[in-house]
């Protein structure tokens, strides 16, 4: 048991630069008493002095423990966005610490010179503010908190360990749902960069009859109405509700590409979760399907006050697959599964034009059903590069292959269009306000 506790004792004992400092002046000062006798008396009294105010620094640093720690984050993160974590630091010694902080951060982030220095007076404490951004979904795994506390004559370190292991869950970018959703609740999007759209003719669904007022349309005037009460009176229209809505993505290998640390999936879900809330907010119905070889999951349109977190759940553990995907499979499930015309927004990704005329038969088998978005991903990478000034061949030869590439992207968009399929092609970082403009714009064109 001593024997435990002694080892415990050294785990937590480092000693500081000052006591090596001191040691090394003390031992210079008996190799000169080789040459002047007289130092090694004063040698003796300064080792004797050394070890007395080491042995006083440990009573007092080691007599209780005097350090508490507690970490406060979320039990969910965000993806792709910058989450909030807090260390509480108390301090019960009398005299004032100065103390290095280390939290074990999961292994995700990759950090391992993580640390923070701080002076905290006695009988006080303090707290340290940092953020986390994680760029793939799943489970997080926090470590314990470590302090080392430096000794009232910093002769010594301790190291507390406090027990702080923690799991935490990282699900698709739900902050970012959460700033679409309160300017989507008062139809304020324009704040949120959704541009503002006229509507295209009237909406079909009528809502009431109201009496005129000076600006009100003068074709809405019911004239039956009018006749019977005396006073002119207008019809007024809202725009149609509980169309069905259906996010469907691609998980084969071409979305697996990395763009500013995310990929491509990554930025397909977090705008799926988005539109979805919005799809909701507008009173529509909205679901998810998710495919590569086969569908692997399918979360029917509703707009029921669950089914945001059906729709979080399903979207959680979605894994990019490294085969080609199945769109006859895909349209096989749609045909079967969804009955009624819907929206449906494809995110998938085509590197080359060949590449999608091989499935746009499919396409356009959907297309015939419903009405089919395909969004797809333009490479910033090759943007850039065309942006620079050529200085020799190589350089030239790269740029020709990059323009190559870009015009394909530009052409695929044409191609589409003709096939009567809506083609958005966008960068990754502005991929949710893109769709969620062309949402909207298909809802104001009364397009469904």
């Amino acid at each position: 048991m001593l024997i435990r506790l002694f080892v415990k004792f050294l785990k937590g004992l480092y000693l500081t630069r000052r006591f090596y400092i001191t040691g090394a002046a003390i031992a210079f000062i008996f190799a000169l008493s080789f040459y002047i006798p007289l130092l090694e008396e004063l040698g003796k009294i300064f080792l004797a002095f050394l070890i007395i105010a080491l042995l006083i620094d440990a009573l007092i640093v080691y007599g209780k423990n005097n350090i508490t720690a507690e970490r406060i984050c979320a039990s969910r993160f965000s993806n792709g966005d910058e989450n909030k974590i807090t260390i509480l630091i108390q301090n019960l010694y009398t005299f004032t610490v100065q103390l290095k902080l280390i939290d074990e951060l999961p292994e995700q982030f990759q950090q391992r010179n993580w640390s923070r220095h701080l002076t905290i007076p006695g009988n006080s404490s303090a707290s340290v503010e940092y953020v986390l951004r994680p760029f793939e979904r799943g489970e997080y795994n926090f470590g314990n908190i470590l302090a080392l506390i430096k000794s009232p004559l910093e002769l010594i370190e301790r190291k507390y360990t406090i027990e702080a292991a923690a799991m935490v869950q990282v699900y698709p970018s739900y902050a970012q749902m959460r700033r679409y959703s309160l300017v989507g609740v008062s139809n304020d999007l324009q704040e949120a960069g959704a541009k503002r759209l006229r509507k295209s003719g009237q909406s079909v669904e009528f809502e009431q009859i109201k009496d005129y007022v000076r600006g009100d349309d003068y074709r809405t005037v019911n004239w039956k109405a009018s006749a019977r009460k005396g006073q002119l009176m207008v019809n007024t229209f809202v725009d149609e509700k509980s169309q069905q809505v259906y996010c469907l993505i691609d998980k084969s290998r071409s979305m697996k590409m990395p763009f500013g640390g995310m990929t491509l999936l990554d930025y397909a879900i977090n705008a799926s979760l988005v539109l979805t809330n919005v799809a909701l907010q507008k009173q529509d119905k909205a679901g998810l399907l998710t495919f590569a070889q086969k569908v692997d999951s399918f979360v029917i349109a509703e707009k029921k006050s669950v089914q945001m977190e059906a729709v979080l759940e399903a979207l959680y553990n979605q894994q990019t697959k490294f085969l080609d995907p199945d769109y006859e499979s895909l349209y096989a499930y749609i045909r079967n599964r969804i009955k009624q015309r819907s929206l449906l927004i494809l995110f998938t990704n085509f590197e080359s034009l060949y590449s999608l005329q091989r499935q746009m038969p499919y396409l356009r088998q959907i297309a015939h059903y419903h009405l089919l978005m395909i969004v797809f991903f333009e490479n910033t990478e090759i943007s850039s590069l065309l942006k620079k000034d050529a200085s020799n061949t190589e350089e030239i030869y790269i740029q020709t292959i990059a323009e190559k590439f870009a015009f394909e992207k530009r052409q695929m968009v044409k191609e589409l269009n003709q096939q009567g399929i809506l083609a958005v092609l966008t960068a990754p970082e502005n991929l949710t306000v893109t769709a969620m403009n062309k949402y909207l714009e298909v809802k104001a064109k009364q397009m469904i």
